[in-house]
């Protein structure tokens, strides 16, 4: 691999693993782009072909798995959830959470508390499988 490739992964690397630290927060393109000191456009190619998805993408889908484990090992509101993992709309949570779970988050939160087993388990067996494509994700940040 060349200087040029690694120095590439590294910056994109540095992105995501921000998204991971602060799915939280408001992150958008342009501040993931100078996280990873490149341009927004080439930031969202390059991102894509290294992780199979879009940053919008990459960011919904955490911010979705970590409601996954808030809705089945608390009593907290769907809302409160919804506004803890980022996102502002209760109805663009409920949309996302289904297109990407296949279920609405009150539907998912019936299937009760996640067994006792190690957490890191638990996460692997509920999360999403792979990168789904919907007409939700990415227009809405001009992707």
């Amino acid at each position: 691999m060349s200087r040029a490739a690694e120095d590439s992964n590294r910056r994109m690397l540095r992105a995501r693993d921000a998204m991971d630290r602060r799915y939280a927060e408001p992150l958008d393109v342009p501040a993931l782009a100078r996280i990873a000191h490149v341009s927004e456009a080439h930031f969202i190619r390059t991102f894509r072909a290294a992780f199979g998805e879009t940053p919008n993408h990459y960011l919904q889908r955490r911010r979705v798995e970590r409601a996954m484990f808030l809705l089945r090992s608390g009593d907290r509101s769907v809302t409160d959830i919804c506004m803890d993992v980022g996102f502002t709309s209760l109805g663009t949570f409920s949309r996302v959470f289904r297109d990407i779970v296949g279920e609405p988050p009150s539907v998912y939160r019936r299937r009760g508390p996640l067994p006792p087993v190690p957490t890191c388990f638990a996460m692997a067996w509920a999360r999403p499988s792979g990168p789904t494509r919907s007409s939700s994700f990415g227009e809405a940040a001009g992707e």
